[in-house]
């Protein structure tokens, strides 16, 4: 596969991780908004959390549980009580002037203990007795008649059966949206009928509140304030003690088709959720709430805790009535959550989760969960990490301070999983390309590895070749006309400079320096083909003029060039028995002579012409001059005066005439004097890359043997 198709297929990989983001997020979204039942356990624990770290503080209390504890048991006697003990009891609340005076008790037979059920006892046989217990008036009358004279209201709980009990309760009109809207859409809880006190004490009392409450596994958080008994609408114990305080004839409710919106009843106006229900703000148990009912009968309770204040009457003691679990984890009483109730209700404190909470909050897990599909694209996954972090504390806070300070139940909860879902499929999704894309790296790598592996061996090859090409080092050996030494480090595997050297007979010596332009692979088989051209002119005409030979080479160089190098040559014949030196120099660098005696070295200026393929017919001239007996030519390329160090300092052509100079004048060999000036460029570079080829070819004539005819004369 090629790199763009490669980079294309990546491209849909990453494509199709950010669609599966933006599915799940509209997935959760879409869920959120539904808000599915199996979601409403952890937003009811998010609910609970809220009034757990910050319950409602109290500063007034208008509701007081005037409550039936242990002590008053032990000081009046087991429960139930005579139903005048209750009467006083309501006598006592009413003369202190209480608001409204709920009873949170269930009557729905009469009073056992009362003067005419005694007498359907068969144990009573005196007449006086009987004629007694007949003039005295029946404790449910009694009852009765407390409630008469009092803004009394009584309890009654729905059931999931019929009753045949008569049901009273205040009327409510509904207001709707509707047309055709009436109470049986309504979407309120429903009973299929009632348990009531007995009619006889019904009909005395000012209000009737239904007391029963669906606890969601098992905690108290949600309170219906109108439900349908038999399609009958009824208020809530909370609801009718307000009206008959406020002494309203009526309860109005308001509704949107089946969903209820409000309740109205005397000056307050409560917001409801679609069911009619809403979600009491729990603060701590306070035992200033509470008085006890002795206490009330024995007159040892200030009057102020009782008047103007909505009073509940109920059972507190163990065993009398079962605690409920609430949002705050303490157990109340009945009689406590009601108090609570009406607390919220006259204190205007009650949460409320608006309706446009799902929506708001899918919108949400939308826009979040799209935004880290971005990141997950865009950013290093750590820095993504952290983005999802706060994305998640964001609602957390937020949805904490609306509770704070609008008291709103936002759900920050189910969000928040939802966008964690969303970034651990992302991240999952993300490190299971990254490892695909790492093995494929990991392929590409060993392919490119076997491949470099190849490129090099064939380097390696093409090195030993360009090696195996050089003269032999030993060409002169036994002759002591002459010593030549010649070294080529490439700036690669293999270079573009050249030398060689060969007898063209017994008593001239041919030499060959260059430099093609470039380096690398392509300037060695450039370098290859103008060696073997030149080489092949001069042996096949040994006895022809240096410069006809460069022109020839030129212009066979020239004709397959279709790259357009260019190579620079000094070449030249050394006849060994008159130290005569003919030479021609195409563009390259001067050559230096060193004589004995002088202290600088000299430079070769004459004979020279541009570079070979630079004008493929030029025609190149030769020139000559004579060596002295222990005279050193030394030829180089520009390797060695272009040399840079890591300061970017070129090594220069001062630098290499001093260290010639001093070896030469040390009495140094050819093979000396090459090594010490290859050293010499080496410390100056100080393991900096070498950016040309270096070649040094250093060749002293020592002069003729003693046995020689003497050597024609020619300039020097």
């Amino acid at each position: 596969m090629t790199a763009p198709a490669e980079r294309r297929a990546a491209a849909g990989r990453v494509d199709r991780i950010g669609l599966v983001g933006v599915a799940l997020s509209l997935a959760f979204a879409a869920l959120t908004w539904l808000q599915p039942a199996w979601a409403d356990r952890l937003q009811s624990a998010w609910f609970d959390a809220y009034q757990s770290l910050a319950p409602r503080q109290v500063s007034v209390l208008p509701v007081t549980v005037v409550e039936i504890d242990q002590k008053s048991l032990a000081a009046v006697g087991q429960w139930p009580w005579p139903r005048t003990q209750l009467a006083r009891l309501v006598s006592t609340v009413n003369r202190a002037d209480a608001a409204a005076i709920g009873l949170n008790i269930l009557m729905p037979e009469a009073d056992a203990l009362s003067p005419e059920r005694l007498l359907t006892e068969s144990t009573v046989q005196d007449r006086s007795v009987v004629a007694a217990l007949r003039s005295l008036i029946s404790h449910d009358a009694v009852l009765a008649g407390a409630l008469a004279s009092s803004p009394s209201v009584l309890a009654f709980v729905g059931t999931s059966e019929a009753t045949r009990t008569p049901l009273r309760a205040a009327p409510i009109t509904v207001q709707t949206k509707r047309a055709d809207g009436d109470a049986a859409e309504l979407a309120i809880a429903r009973h299929a009928g009632a348990l009531t006190s007995i009619d006889e004490l019904n009909r005395q009392a000012s209000g009737w509140g239904l007391i029963s409450v669906d606890p969601t596994r098992g905690i108290v958080r949600r309170i219906p304030l109108v439900a349908s008994v038999q399609g009958t609408l009824v208020p809530a114990l909370a609801i009718e003690m307000l009206r008959v305080a406020y002494r309203a004839p009526s309860i109005r409710l308001t509704a949107a088709g089946a969903s209820v919106t409000g309740l109205d009843v005397g000056a307050v106006r409560l917001r409801t959720e679609k069911d009619g229900a809403v979600r009491v703000y729990y603060s701590r148990h306070r035992a200033d709430r509470f008085v006890s009912a002795i206490d009330v009968l024995e007159d040892r309770v200030d009057p102020a805790l009782l008047r103007k204040q909505m009073v509940l009457i109920g059972p507190t003691a163990f065993g009398l009535q079962e605690l409920q679990d609430t949002p705050i984890g303490e157990r109340m009483s009945g009689s406590e959550i009601q108090a609570q109730l009406l607390e919220n209700l006259l204190d205007g404190t009650l949460l409320h989760r608006p309706r446009w909470a799902p929506g708001a909050e899918a919108l949400l897990v939308l826009v979040f969960g799209s935004l880290l599909v971005w990141a997950m694209r865009r950013l290093h996954p750590l820095t993504a990490a952290l983005l999802m972090l706060v994305l998640v504390a964001l609602p957390v806070l937020g949805a904490f301070g609306l509770y704070r300070s609008q008291r709103l139940l936002l759900d920050a909860a189910t969000p928040g999983l939802y966008l964690l879902l969303i970034f651990g499929v992302l991240l999952v999704l993300a490190l299971a390309e990254s490892t695909r894309q790492r093995r494929s790296l990991e392929s590409v790598v060993h392919a490119q590895r076997e491949r470099s592996a190849r490129i090099a061996g064939e380097l390696e090859a093409a090195q030993r070749i360009q090696t195996a090409s050089l003269p032999r080092a030993d060409l002169l050996r036994g002759d002591d006309r002459a010593d030549l030494h010649a070294a080529l480090t490439p700036a690669r595997e293999v270079g573009g400079d050249l030398y060689d050297f060969f007898m063209l007979d017994r008593d001239r010596l041919f030499l060959l320096i260059g430099d093609v332009a470039g380096k690398g692979l392509s300037a060695s088989i450039f370098m290859a083909v103008s060696k073997a051209l030149y080489k092949g002119l001069m042996i096949r005409t040994p006895g022809a003029d240096i410069g006809d030979i460069m022109s020839a080479a030129n212009a066979e160089v020239s004709r397959d060039n279709a790259e357009m190098l260019f190579v620079t040559v000094f070449a030249a014949v050394l006849d060994l028995r008159s130290g005569e030196l003919v030479y021609c120099n195409a563009g390259h660098e001067n050559p230096y002579r060193l004589r004995p005696g002088s202290s600088r070295p000299e430079r070769i200026a004459d004979g020279d012409g541009p570079p070979l393929c630079a004008m493929s017919d030029f025609e190149y001239r030769s020139a000559s001059c004579r060596l002295v007996a222990g005279e050193l030519l030394c030829l180089l390329t520009d390797g060695v005066a272009e040399a840079q160090n890591a300061a970017g300092e070129l090594y220069g052509h001062a630098r290499a005439e001093q260290v010639l100079s001093e070896r030469f004048q040390a009495g140094a060999s050819a093979r000396e004097l090459v090594t010490a000036l290859q050293a010499d460029v080496v410390a100056f570079e100080d393991g900096a890359e070498s950016h040309d080829d270096l070649t040094i070819l250093a060749l002293r004539w020592q002069g003729p043997r003693p046995d020689a005819a003497p050597p024609a004369a020619t300039r020097s």
